[in-house]
């Protein structure tokens, strides 16, 4: 199926979300106080801890409790994870904002839900392109009708999952039934996945009975029942190993009520998921080698902790941080629940990871709180020789957001300088849109998204919205990209404030002039131009013409009414240009200055 979004009705304000009517807080405090999941030892006031004894019907107050507060609350700072002991459940699981649901067995058939884990848009009348910030793991879900809703934006993973029936990817009627999404990681989905409306989505080491859908950009890597390789129409772009990565570490529980975070071995050449076929590698960490965070504590005293050779566990809630965390221990793992956010509060970056490997960054949400960070998260620093493909730095689920709920800016989000670093499922987001005061060219502003000055660095899922200048720019050799979404700035006032020499605008993706390898495939560009000021961009990629740099499987689109201005071309000097209208361009190819459309 294609669709056409209109950008003019997502939007632009919280006010329109205000009107919505939700649950307030103090509905949902006196629902968690009736309960001893509330506080949960060890793993924070928000990490609500169920097992089956507690009943269903008390279970599905508390979560109806939470989504009733979430549904809406696109730039709150309440932030939850459910956490379901091993059992089975007969619960519906709806998922709004910045709420983590997460079973805590050692397999995902552990946790049976009899029930939904959902992700619906009826809050935004069936438009599901701002299910932002939200997440599913390491569950078993039995939908009684057979069908499965997951409609989810960016930031919105669901990993580990196994699905007995069909799943679907797009919003339930009534309304407009757009979304844009995804991804989904080391699961099972017995029957038939529906992709809709989503406009493009990655899924990495997963099996499928079958798969049905296209729209823009549908990117399958190392997944079993993947449809077959076709580009464009159906735009179904598939590689059938993943060469390297391991899974996002996840918490378990213990027959002695313990907690523990078990951390996946490192995989090569792989496909499918790391659990369908019996336990899968890896280790269990116990939560007590762990500083167990919660909001308030500050930098310092988390730093004193990482010295002294312990790992980091957020529990949900907002981080005001006025100096960066140092990682320099190899193995290290910074883990967040519930969409912990971290704030820099005082022009200071957020993490900093010496050139070590081993270090695992996961379920964190980045943001500017100040005028001036220079970077958010940095991975080594300076020029790094060492090699790490034996032990690998990884990122999942690392979220970046400038602007939005708060005012800020960042010249980066994140900066990769190690060598063999892999990055699993990352947005990084310039706000298009937020709270009032917080989204404007000089308000929030940003340069870059993703920096990469490392050699051999791997990205799994990509997505870099709306910055400045150029929003990806890869200088290391041997990169390697699986999947690419990008929006150009919206915000862009005159063309004149977005030029560089004699180019107008900036490539979404710039590989620098003296790369001479560097593989991607599945790349989507995007422009919607909101102002009316006639702006282009030259073009969407840029690449240097010699044979070691392949782009595969590559669009744009424009989104702009007449008058907006469009893309060019798309790549280099190739490519039709889309403008002044609705328009798509596909390009199955480009090398050398050569384009295959």
């Amino acid at each position: 199926m294609s669709v056409r979004p209109n950008r003019r009705t997502v939007l632009r304000s919280a006010a329109v979300a205000a009107a919505i009517p939700l649950v307030g807080n103090l509905a949902t405090e006196a629902a968690f106080a009736a309960s001893p999941a509330r506080g949960a030892d060890d793993l924070g006031a928000n990490v609500l801890v169920f097992d089956p004894s507690m009943g269903d019907a008390a279970i599905q107050a508390q979560v109806d409790a939470v989504f009733n507060t979430q549904q809406s609350n696109q730039f709150g700072t309440e932030r939850y994870a459910l956490a379901f002991k091993p059992g089975t459940y007969n619960v519906d699981v709806n998922v709004g904002f910045y709420t983590h649901v997460l079973g805590l067995g050692d397999s995902p058939d552990d946790v049976v839900i009899n029930g939904h884990v959902t992700v619906d848009a009826q809050w935004l009348g069936g438009n599901g392109t701002q299910n932002f910030w939200r997440a599913a793991e390491n569950l078993c879900i039995v939908p009684p009708d057979g069908l499965e809703r997951w409609a989810v934006a960016q930031a919105g993973p669901m990993r580990r999952a196994h699905i007995k029936g069909n799943m679907t990817l797009w919003p339930s009627p009534p309304g407009n039934r757009w979304s844009s999404g995804g991804f989904l990681a080391d699961s099972v989905v017995d029957g038939q996945v529906d992709s809709g409306s989503q406009q493009q989505w990655l899924s990495r080491n997963d099996t499928f009975g079958s798969w049905t859908g296209s729209n823009w950009n549908m990117v399958f890597v190392g997944t079993q029942g993947a449809p077959a390789q076709h580009f464009p129409n159906p735009a179904w772009t598939v590689v059938d190993q993943t060469p390297v990565v391991r899974e996002k570490p996840f918490v378990t529980v213990a027959q002695d009520g313990s907690y523990l975070v078990f951390v996946p071995a490192l995989r090569r050449d792989s496909t499918g998921t790391t659990w369908a076929g019996g336990r899968a590698a890896g280790q269990s960490v116990p939560l007590s080698r762990f500083h167990v965070a919660r909001p308030g504590d500050s930098a310092a005293a988390i730093n004193r902790s990482l010295d002294r050779g312990q790992h980091v566990l957020f529990t949900p809630g907002v981080y005001a941080l006025s100096a960066p965390l140092r990682v320099n221990r190899p193995g290290t793992v910074v883990l967040g629940l519930g969409l912990a956010t971290l704030q820099a509060t005082n022009g200071n970056s957020l993490i900093e990871v010496a050139d070590v490997g081993g270090v695992t960054v996961a379920g964190v949400l980045l943001e500017a709180a100040s005028a001036d960070s220079p970077v958010l998260l940095r991975v080594g620093h300076g020029s790094c020789r060492s090699r790490h493909s034996e032990n690998p730095t990884v990122l999942f689920d690392v979220y970046a957001r400038i602007g939005g709920a708060l005012a800020g800016g960042a010249t980066v989000s994140i900066q990769i300088d190690s060598n063999d670093v892999v990055c699993d499922n990352l947005w990084l987001w310039r706000a298009d849109h937020g709270n009032t005061g917080t989204v404007g060219w000089s308000v929030n502003p940003a340069d870059t998204g993703f920096l990469v000055n490392g050699d051999r660095v791997t990205a799994y899922g990509l997505a870099v919205e709306h910055y400045q200048k150029y929003e990806v720019l890869w200088n290391g050799n041997h990169g390697r990209t699986y999947f690419f979404q990008n929006e150009h700035p919206y915000d862009v006032p005159t063309q004149s404030a977005w030029v560089h020499g004699s180019t107008n605008g900036y490539a979404s993706y710039k590989v620098a002039d003296q790369v001479t390898d560097h593989l991607a495939w599945g790349l989507g560009s995007y422009c919607y131009f909101d102002l009316s000021a006639n702006i282009y961009t030259d073009r969407a990629y840029e690449v240097p013409d010699t044979p070691g740099v392949v782009f595969t499987d590559l669009m744009t689109v424009c989104l702009n009414g007449p008058g907006g201005g469009g893309i060019l071309h798309c790549i280099n000097n190739t490519g039709d240009p889309v403008e002044n209208g609705f328009g798509t361009f596909y390009m199955k190819s480009y090398s050398n200055g050569v384009g295959t459309a």
